[in-house]
């Protein structure tokens, strides 16, 4: 993709705030929105995994998906989730979504039997014939279970309307390594990025185009200034920010990111609802630790200020 594709920078991923049945609370959801917009994230990524889309109802992906598309109105550009069981499904999501006014997509291969390359190659090729819209790939074996290979990923950036790929932090750390090897095994302009947000300094200092960003969705502006400071090169910047972040990454290692983003809506007064069941709200005393860690990217960005 060229300079202006919507897959670069921070992505700020939110929580789709809903009641106890899955019912979307719009309201609250616009409010998450609307500081997200005014912070200057480059891009909105709704019904991701922190978005709990595998737990909503498609009527409420739909209702979700039009509240944030009325919110957003083209402040910033807005990437839409599609994962679903079925391609068909799948399809008829990514339709929808153009159909509303989403700026991307983003599509995980989610299934119950394990699938093959060949499989979500498949599913893949049939999206990028059903939307114009652009696609971002999301590797996320973590929780679909499935792990793209390197050839797999370049088969799929031959592919119409492919133009990014969303990627887990690497095992041994080489995000140089792995940036190289995509960008040399892709079509030409496909932007790489990274989720798993305590790698995401590391990331976007090693060349990544884009951090796909959990924190993002509640604490805006201290990951503008992570992604920012890193983008121009800055290491000492970047590291700095990094390190007020050290205990909230901490603290997603521990929990898992959804749960302590939960606990940080409730503290920011942003009205999210409880974790969508079987998963269980934290424990108080976790409560504790994520005020603690919230107060220290606050002094941190006063100093830096």
């Amino acid at each position: 993709m060229a300079e202006t594709s919507i897959f670069r920078g921070l992505s700020a991923f939110p929580l789709t705030p809903a009641d106890a049945d899955g019912v979307v609370d719009t309201e609250a959801f616009a409010r998450m929105l609307d500081r997200l917009v005014a912070a200057g994230v480059d891009s909105i990524a709704v019904l991701g995994s922190t978005g709990t889309y595998a737990y909503l109802e498609r009527s409420e992906r739909s209702r979700a998906l039009a509240a944030a598309v009325e919110t957003v109105a083209g402040r910033v550009p807005l990437i839409a989730g599609i994962g679903a069981m079925r391609t068909s499904w799948v399809r008829e999501l990514a339709g929808n979504a153009e159909r509303m006014g989403a700026d991307g997509l983003l599509l995980a291969p989610v299934s119950y039997t394990p699938l093959t390359q060949d499989e979500v190659f498949g599913q893949f090729e049939a999206v990028s014939t059903t939307s114009g819209l652009p696609i971002c790939i999301y590797n996320n074996p973590s929780t679909t279970h499935f792990t793209f290979s390197a050839e797999l990923i370049g088969r799929l950036s031959r592919l119409a309307n492919i133009a990014a790929i969303k990627m887990p932090l690497p095992a041994d750390g080489n995000f140089e390594g792995e940036i190289g090897l995509l960008r040399s095994s892709c079509q030409h302009g496909i932007t790489v990025g990274y989720s798993g947000d305590w790698g995401a300094a590391s990331a976007l200092l090693a060349g990544a185009d884009a951090w796909y960003s959990v924190v993002a969705g509640l604490l805006p502006a201290a990951a503008l200034r992570l992604t920012r400071a890193a983008i121009a090169g800055d290491h000492d910047a970047t590291h700095a920010a990094n390190a007020a972040f050290e205990p909230l990454w901490s603290l997603f290692r521990a929990h898992g990111s959804l749960r302590v983003m939960y606990l940080i809506a409730d503290q920011l007064g942003l009205q999210p609802g409880a974790p969508p069941l079987p998963i269980q709200p934290l424990a108080g005393s976790v409560g504790k630790v994520v005020e603690g860690a919230l107060q220290l990217i606050e002094r941190s960005a006063a100093i830096g200020n």
